[in-house]
């Protein structure tokens, strides 16, 4: 079952995937942030 494993994923691709999801993910919650605070917090300083 773990030689099946390998040879679908390469083991070090995993680490790759993962850690391109991480990082799709830190950038939507920072351009959601982002979004969030230009929208409910920029319009008050005008």
């Amino acid at each position: 079952m773990h030689g099946m494993m390998d040879r679908m994923m390469g083991g070090g691709m995993m680490w790759g995937v993962g850690l391109f999801w991480l990082l799709i993910l830190v950038v939507l919650v920072l351009a959601a942030g982002a979004l969030i605070k230009y929208l409910f917090f920029g319009d008050r300083r005008k």
